[in-house]
C-alpha cells in the first residue's frame, strides 16, 4: 500500500526529487559518438528513478537535445541542463549524469542540435 501511494504521488508530481532515494536509481548509459547516439532508442518507465549517464566519445561538442522529454521530468540535479533546460551539452571526452523521474508517458524526439543535419537523432519513449 505504501509503494502504491508513493508511486501515485510521483506520477501526480507531489513527490520532489529531494524526497527520492537516488541510491537505487536505474543506470542508463548513452554514448554520443560523432553523428550518432548509442543507443539511439531509449525507453524509460514513468515513475522510476533513473541515472542517465551521457558520454561524449566523439571529437566534436555534442548535445543531448530533447526539450519535450526534459520538460516532463522531475530532476534532481538541474545544473546539468543547458539552454534553459532543453539539452545537455558535452565537450569531447566529457561525461555527465542526469538523475530524474519521468512524470508523463509518451514519445519524444532526440537530436544533437549541432549534428541533426547529419542524422544524429533518436527517440525516447516513456512507458506508463
Amino acid at each position: 500500500m505504501k509503494i502504491v501511494v508513493f508511486l501515485s504521488a510521483i506520477l501526480c508530481g507531489a513527490v520532489h526529487a529531494a524526497d527520492v532515494d537516488w541510491a537505487g536509481a536505474q543506470l542508463v548509459t548513452v554514448q554520443l559518438i560523432d553523428d550518432k547516439f548509442v543507443p539511439d532508442k531509449l525507453v524509460f518507465k514513468q515513475g522510476t528513478p533513473y541515472r542517465l549517464r551521457l558520454e561524449n566519445r566523439g571529437e566534436d561538442v555534442h548535445e543531448f537535445t530533447a526539450p519535450g522529454f526534459l520538460a516532463t521530468l522531475e530532476v534532481r540535479n538541474r545544473e546539468v541542463l543547458d539552454a534553459g533546460g532543453k539539452e545537455i551539452a558535452l565537450q569531447p571526452g566529457q561525461k555527465k549524469e542526469l538523475y530524474f523521474i519521468a512524470r508523463r508517458s509518451g514519445k519524444y524526439p532526440l537530436v544533437c542540435a549541432n549534428h541533426d543535419w547529419d542524422g544524429m537523432d533518436g527517440e525516447i519513449t516513456v512507458e506508463p
